[in-house]
């Protein structure tokens, strides 16, 4: 019956961010591998995300970062809007103590990164409309079932399948579970100039957290997250509904100067989108599997966190690179000819393990503990976000992008 499987040294299941940038990271080292991705076609929804120093040092790893450079513009701090009156009244530098120097946060479209990370990658590295249903062990292989009926024989399996991940729960690791909260994003497009410095707009408060950036001249990302449960016309069918949402944030900002308010207004409704946010209990990322023998999980797939942080997208990043150091060391360095290669794939997961583990528990933490804050009512949340977000946050922000995840010299 082995005439029924076809041979693949590193199947990934997901053509997402970490998918993608793993499968770069391979491909960059000479090693080949198959991603497998459950849609038609590639999924660039989600609009863009904020990626920021580490992120970088990640992209310029695969070697994208330049192209992706000259897309969008660097972000120097924060204008922050008081909750009471909506104007912005002031103005925090990104490194205003100089203790980050060489930082960098820039806004990018999901559908350019996700393009030039499949325009970098080798013909047929990607098979579309491949839905993985099992996985089973045949000695030390891994069989990867498809819903269309045919296997894969694997020597690894790589899950960057997302918050919903297959890989994950063949792992055993638990459910991601929600934060009572949801996130309204959307995109727009200023045919004549934005007009906006390079900066982060925020506004903070009564539940909501605001917020818009430029990509570049004429593109604005912007975000709102909420509280459905404290929202007395919510209602189930938002997610389908763009125009509720869009009503919904025009009645939280309508104290905010125009220019602010025009960034919801004139958003197409094709362009908007809500979803309810996820994250992995800390403690789970600790205590459980994240790799077992040859199979692994990275990206969403193993820290799905909320976005207060804008590290989701970085982290993802980073494991990517750090996966593919390890895999590659796995495959190409013989240093111990007594090892097999399954021996080897195993110690480089077991590293991988180790060097995410700690990091992914960190920035799940964090992310939730600065959203709670941002987003929180009362006079005692309200006076503690005022003193922590002028005297902390920058630095907050710069200190958990402040990581190097190497590059992929073996």
């Amino acid at each position: 019956m082995e005439s029924n499987y076809e041979d693949v040294d590193i199947v990934i299941v997901g053509a997402g961010l970490a998918g993608l940038t793993t499968a770069l990271a391979l491909h960059r080292l000479g090693l080949r591998s198959l991603v497998l991705e459950s849609s038609e076609s590639l999924r660039v929804t989600g609009f863009a995300l904020t990626l920021w120093t580490n992120a970088w040092r990640a992209l310029d790893a695969v070697g994208i970062g330049n192209s992706l450079r000259q897309r969008s513009t660097q972000m120097k701090g924060f204008k922050i809007a008081s909750p009471d009156t909506g104007l912005f009244t002031s103005e925090t530098a990104l490194d205003k103590d100089g203790k980050f120097e060489g930082y960098e946060s820039r806004c990018v479209r999901r559908k350019d990164l996700l393009e030039t990370l499949v325009n970098e990658l080798p013909p047929g590295a990607i098979r579309y409309s491949s839905k993985v249903a099992t996985i089973d062990e045949l000695g030390r292989f891994k069989l990867v079932h498809l819903a269309d009926g045919s296997i894969l024989k694997t020597k690894v399996v790589i899950g960057c399948d997302g918050v919903n991940s297959v890989v994950a729960k063949w792992l055993g690791l638990g459910t991601p579970v929600s934060v009572g909260r949801s996130a309204i994003r959307g995109l727009v497009e200023f045919p004549n100039g934005s007009g906006f410095e390079p900066m982060f707009h925020v506004k903070f408060g009564g539940g909501v957290r605001f917020g818009f950036l430029p990509i570049d001249d004429k593109t604005v990302y912007w975000f709102c997250t909420f509280t459905p449960s404290q929202v007395p016309t919510y209602e189930e069918d938002w997610p389908e509904n763009p125009i509720k949402m869009k009503q919904f944030v025009m009645s939280r900002i309508n104290n905010m100067p125009e220019e602010a308010q025009s960034v919801v207004e004139k958003t197409p409704l094709n362009s908007i989108s809500c979803a309810q946010l996820k994250f992995r209990l800390p403690w789970n990322v600790l205590f459980s599997n994240i790799v077992k023998n040859n199979v692994c999980v990275a990206g969403d797939a193993l820290h799905p966190m909320t976005p207060d942080i804008g590290q989701g997208g970085c982290s993802s990043l980073e494991d990517s690179v750090v996966l593919g150091r390890c895999l590659g060391e796995a495959f190409l360095k013989k240093s111990n000819e007594e090892e097999d290669e399954f021996e080897r794939i195993e110690k480089g997961l077991e590293k991988y393990t180790k060097d995410r583990r700690w990091r992914s528990f960190r920035l799940i933490s964090v992310a939730y503990c600065v959203g709670f804050i941002q987003e929180s009512k009362g006079k005692i949340m309200t006076f503690l976000r005022k003193v922590w977000f002028s005297s902390y946050t920058a630095n907050a922000f710069l200190k958990m992008a402040k990581f190097d995840c190497g590059d992929l010299v073996l």
